[in-house]
């Protein structure tokens, strides 16, 4: 069972759960709404009150199953990115998006926005897949702006290798409609050309599968969508990688949590990671930050 703690006073949130026993923060401040779900501390939605259109995009056809990822929204990668570095049985992207995780904390701030911190619940398969102990905590803040700190503490007597991310789906109008700046003469590795090395010249436009890890860059990333007369923001901190992707019309095909037939065409993924050559070493008795912010503004 999931157990709640330490929640304060704070007004502005409500608990449910689905008829298999999924638990969800419901979070309605002077600011904004969102949604949490307490499997895989997995923001769903998140939509500040002056804002027209969602933020986040979330498939109609997401499984609110126990064990199984959430389709949109913002999914917590970690320990790995992509696929288990040697044991292609254990899950892509890690565990963390999965299994339970706690309350320990909510609390209404003084500026209007409200903070989740939620932990990360020990459990057989985590014991299975990793052999160092270690304390995750997110810290989710909720307002005009929406703040993710991701904390990993190593616990052990040896240092660990992570690779983590914020797999984060944004709404958009139309993908060909949109585009992606802050990445210009930037590195990166083609997932779709096998991984291989090239350099972005220019702004980033869409007309094909889109899957690339852009390294060693900390820069902003701004999405421009005329559709939506918006442009939404995404600064970040210890974080040395960015991920681009949209599945386009014949991969997603091959995905059944999709959605509808041209449901893909509403979602861009931009991701705030450590991957690659960018994996973070964390020391024993240290800890290391992700960090996430979105801003979004209309025009």
């Amino acid at each position: 069972m999931i157990s709640e703690k330490n929640i304060s006073a704070a007004q502005s949130y409500k608990i449910s759960q689905n008829e298999i026993g999924l638990k969800f923060i419901t979070i309605n401040n002077k600011l904004a709404s969102a949604k949490i779900a307490l499997q895989g501390a997995h923001v769903m939605q998140w939509k500040p009150h002056n804002i027209k259109n969602e933020v986040f995009w979330l498939s109609s056809n997401a499984r609110y199953l126990h064990g199984r990822s959430i389709r949109g929204g913002v999914p917590i990668c970690w320990p790995w990115f992509g696929a288990h570095p040697t044991d292609g049985s254990f899950c892509p992207h890690g565990f963390a998006r999965v299994i339970p995780w706690r309350i320990n904390e909510i609390i209404d701030l003084e500026n209007g926005s409200t903070k989740v911190t939620l932990a990360m619940l020990p459990t057989p398969e985590v014991n299975r897949q990793l052999s160092y102990q270690f304390n995750l905590e997110l810290s989710i803040t909720i307002g005009n702006s929406i703040h993710l700190d991701l904390k990993t503490t190593n616990l052990s007597e040896q240092p660990f290798l992570i690779g983590e991310g914020y797999h984060t789906y944004f709404e958009i109008s139309d993908i060909e409609n949109i585009k992606v700046t802050g990445l210009e003469n930037k590195i990166y590795s083609d997932k779709v050309r096998g991984y291989k090395k090239f350099t972005q010249e220019d702004q980033i436009k869409f007309d094909a599968e889109f899957d690339r890890v852009y390294l060693n860059t900390r820069d902003t990333c701004v999405i421009h969508d005329e559709g939506f007369k918006r442009k939404i923001t995404i600064q970040k901190q210890n974080s040395e990688s960015t991920v681009i992707w949209t599945p386009w019309d014949k991969k997603v095909k091959t995905m059944v949590d999709m959605g509808t037939e041209h449901e893909w065409k509403k979602m861009i993924c931009v991701e705030t990671v450590n991957a690659l050559e960018n994996s973070v070493m964390v020391y024993p008795n240290q800890s290391h930050n992700l960090i996430a912010e979105y801003l979004v503004q209309e025009f």
